[in-house]
C-alpha cells in the first residue's frame, strides 16, 4: 500500500505540542518533586517504575507514523525519525519494518481480548494473594501496614475464591497462594486469558502504546496513562494495604459491601477502557495495512 502522510503546519504541531507537555507536567511533575525530595509513594510510584516509562520519555511528543512535520529540523535528533531535505519530519518507515512483529502481537492480544467477554468480581485479590502467607519478605510496600495484619490477610484469601487472568499480576504470587488461582496461568498461555474486566488489562493499555512510540501519537499514549492511574488507584484501594495515610479510603473487599463496590468500580474502568483499546487496535490495524 503506498503510504499517505499527513502534513502538519509548525504552527499546528509546535500547538500541540504545548498542550501535550502541559498535560504531561501536570501529572508527572507530583512524582518529580518525590523522588527529588527522596520520597516514596505507594500507588503512583508504580507507573514510572513498574512501566519504566521515564518522565522525560512521556514529554516527547509524537505525531505517529505517516504525519510530517514541516520545520521539523529538530526532530532530527530524536531516534526513528527522518528529516528531508525540506525540513520535514515523519518517521523512518524502517521502524515500521523493524518492530512489525510487536505491532502484529500487540493487534492480536488486543483484539482477542476485546472479544472476550468481561469477566468481574476477581475483587482486587491479586494484591492479597502477592503477600499470602509470604512474611516480611512478601510485603512490597514496607512502609505502608497491612490493613487486617499478615494473619487476617491470608484469612481473606483463604475464604474467597482466586480468579485472576493477567499473567503480570499472577506471577507475583506467593508459592502457597499460586495454586489457588483458578487458572494456571503461564506467559506463553498469556493471549490466551486476557479479558476486558480485568483492571491490569485496562493499564496495560498504556505499556502497549508507550512501546509502540513513535508510531503511535503522543495523545493516544497520554490518554492510556491517565485511565491507568486511575485504575492503579482503585488496585491499590482494594488492596490489603492501609493507605489512608496518603488519602486513599479502602474498598473493603473482605465485606459484601466493598466487593459490591469493587465490581461497580471494576466495570466503570472496564467500559472506559474499551474506547481506548479500540483505539489502540485500529492503529495498530493502520500501521499493518501500510
Amino acid at each position: 500500500m503506498t503510504r499517505s502522510v499527513l502534513a502538519l503546519a509548525r504552527g499546528e504541531w509546535t500547538a500541540r505540542r504545548a498542550l501535550h507537555l502541559e498535560k504531561v507536567e501536570s501529572l508527572v511533575e507530583p512524582h518529580r518533586a518525590r523522588r527529588s525530595a527522596g520520597i516514596s509513594h505507594p500507588v503512583h510510584d508504580f507507573l514510572f517504575t513498574y512501566y519504566n516509562f521515564k518522565p522525560a520519555q512521556l514529554r516527547r511528543w509524537h505525531p505517529g507514523y505517516g504525519v510530517a512535520l514541516h520545520q521539523g529540523a529538530e526532530y532530527a535528533e530524536y531516534s526513528g525519525y527522518r528529516v528531508d531535505d525540506h525540513g520535514c519530519a515523519t518517521v523512518d518507515t524502517s521502524v515500521l519494518e523493524r518492530r512489525r512483529h510487536t505491532v502484529e502481537f500487540v493487534a492480536d492480544l488486543l483484539n482477542r481480548t476485546s472479544a472476550r467477554p468481561a469477566v468481574l468480581g476477581c475483587f482486587g485479590l491479586h494484591e492479597w494473594a502477592m503477600v499470602y502467607r509470604g512474611g516480611e519478605d512478601a510485603i512490597r510496600h514496607q512502609s505502608v501496614p497491612l490493613r487486617l495484619g499478615s494473619a487476617g490477610t491470608d484469612a481473606v484469601v483463604e475464604s474467597l475464591p482466586l480468579k485472576c487472568t493477567h499473567y503480570d499480576a499472577f506471577r507475583f504470587f506467593t508459592p502457597d497462594a499460586a495454586p489457588k488461582n483458578a487458572l494456571p496461568l503461564a506467559r506463553d498461555t498469556q493471549i490466551d486469558h486476557e479479558q476486558p474486566g480485568c483492571l491490569h488489562a485496562g493499564m496495560d493499555l498504556y505499556k502497549w502504546s508507550f512501546k509502540l512510540l513513535p508510531l503511535v501519537d503522543s495523545d493516544l499514549v497520554m490518554r492510556a496513562f491517565e485511565h491507568a492511574l486511575l485504575a492503579r488507584e482503585l488496585d491499590m484501594r482494594a488492596s490489603p494495604y492501609d493507605l489512608s495515610a496518603y488519602g486513599y479510603t479502602p474498598i473493603a473487599i473482605e465485606t459484601p459491601g466493598g466487593r459490591a463496590e469493587y465490581v461497580r468500580r471494576q466495570q466503570e474502568l472496564a467500559e472506559r477502557a474499551t474506547p481506548l483499546r479500540a483505539a489502540l487496535i485500529e492503529q495498530c490495524r493502520a500501521l499493518l495495512d501500510r
